[in-house]
């Protein structure tokens, strides 16, 4: 399986676009979010990717982070949902989005993606919340870890930088992800259940995303403290 690739990007359409990996043209479907964030054509791309084979298609999709694609894995496996309407959740809500609403059990955020009735909206959050904390624990960009574990890494003739739209963001990206990750981690070692703990954290996260870690905590401590 193909798990990344690194190359020049060679065209660009409204849904996919084309990257050149050493005179190989590889075909990768993105999410509106994902698209507007790739440099120019002609410039250094290189995106995490996950491959649907079956008997009639080959497609890949691409995503800038583990965590996106993580849950592009896990919104595909609900019933009901195939990578078109996982790419168009991911690309309304974001994977913070995605987590934030799996995590509070808010079904009609998932629903405002193109494609999703209330049925299926509400299928993925059950099907999914106890799912949520694990991957709201991860993070990393694309420009934080291009050499990431367990991944088959497709790399160009020639070395390439970092993409420039995609290389102005890593370092909130990765800090709200460290962020989530090391309050998920607090509260667990405080006792609080996994479920419990990722949608305490996910409202605070939505109340103030530019929180850092301890505000995090201390924000989720006063949402889980008993009422009355």
């Amino acid at each position: 399986m193909i798990g990344k690739l690194s190359g020049r990007l060679e065209y660009k359409a409204l849904d996919h676009i084309l990257i050149d990996v050493r005179g190989v043209g590889y075909l990768v479907y993105c999410s509106d979010r994902t698209m507007a964030t790739l440099p120019g054509v002609g410039e250094a791309v290189a995106l995490y990717t996950d491959m649907v084979v079956r008997e009639d298609l080959m497609q890949l999709f691409g995503f800038p982070s583990l965590v996106e694609k993580e849950w592009h894995r896990l919104l595909t496996s609900v019933q009901g949902v195939g990578a078109k309407v996982s790419l168009a959740i991911l690309g309304t809500l974001g994977p913070e989005g995605v987590g934030r609403a799996i995590a509070l059990g808010d079904w009609a955020s998932v629903k405002a993606a193109k494609g999703v009735g209330p049925k299926t909206a509400q299928r993925i959050v059950l099907d999914l919340k106890d799912k949520a904390p694990g991957v709201m624990a991860m993070g990393g960009t694309i420009a934080d870890a291009m050499d990431g574990p367990d991944l088959e890494v497709i790399e160009p003739a020639e070395p390439v930088a970092t993409p420039k739209k995609a290389a102005r963001k890593p370092k909130p990206a990765s800090g709200a992800a460290a962020a989530t990750a090391g309050a998920l981690s607090a509260l667990g070692n405080l006792g609080y259940g996994p479920s419990d703990a990722a949608a305490a954290v996910a409202e605070a996260a939505g109340d103030n995303p530019e929180a850092g870690e301890a505000d995090l905590i201390r924000a989720a401590l006063r949402l889980l403290a008993p009422k009355g």
